[in-house]
């Protein structure tokens, strides 16, 4: 069934000697001009151009002008109003202790930034993260009254004790979190 096409051409030598009739391919060429539409040059398409390039001119003037001339809004000087807590932190306090507080904020801050809240969980979170507030709550107490009565040994042991109970809450929800959708993938499969 295969043939080897240089055979086929060496036999059929007479199909190589065909010669075109003189003029053929004038003809030809006056034939394709008729039937294909001549081409109109398209003034929707120069004025497109101009306007385009006004655009870009008017656009460039504009942000010319704004980057040269301030605006005399940017000149008037502003009021800055700084609100400066005199509450300070129990790192800010007591220094040796500030590694301590950075840690446990930390790794409170990343343990959180890992629950995946849904709408199947978000009662079971919402639940945590009220009581999350309430030890925050009580956290900028003991702050408040480290400010006041100085460093002690009771209130650092209360506020890192909350620091704790807070990283350990964080630590108990994502534990839950984890027993809910290992129960809700068992829901589903059963």
């Amino acid at each position: 069934m295969a043939q080897d096409l240089r055979n086929l051409f060496e036999k059929d030598e007479k199909a190589q000697n065909v010669k075109m009739s003189e003029g053929h391919e004038a003809r030809f060429l006056q034939k394709l001009e008729e039937e294909l539409p001549k081409q109109k040059s398209s003034n929707r398409f120069n004025f497109f151009n101009i306007a385009a390039s006004v655009v870009v001119l008017l656009g460039l003037t504009v942000g010319a002008i704004k980057f040269f001339n301030p605006s005399v809004e940017s000149l008037e000087p502003k009021e800055v109003v700084e609100v400066k807590s005199d509450i300070k932190s129990m790192g800010e306090v007591v220094p040796d202790l500030k590694k301590v507080e950075d840690y446990y904020l930390a790794s409170i801050n990343l343990e959180l930034s890992k629950v995946q809240l849904t709408p199947e969980n978000k009662e079971l979170v919402d639940g945590y993260i009220e009581r999350l507030k309430e030890l925050n709550e009580e956290y900028d107490k003991l702050t408040v009254e480290l400010n006041e009565n100085g460093p002690n040994e009771e209130t650092l042991d209360a506020l890192i004790d909350n620091l704790k109970f807070r990283l350990n809450l964080v630590i108990r929800l994502k534990e839950k979190l984890q027993e809910f959708n290992e129960d809700s993938f068992e829901q589903i499969i059963s």
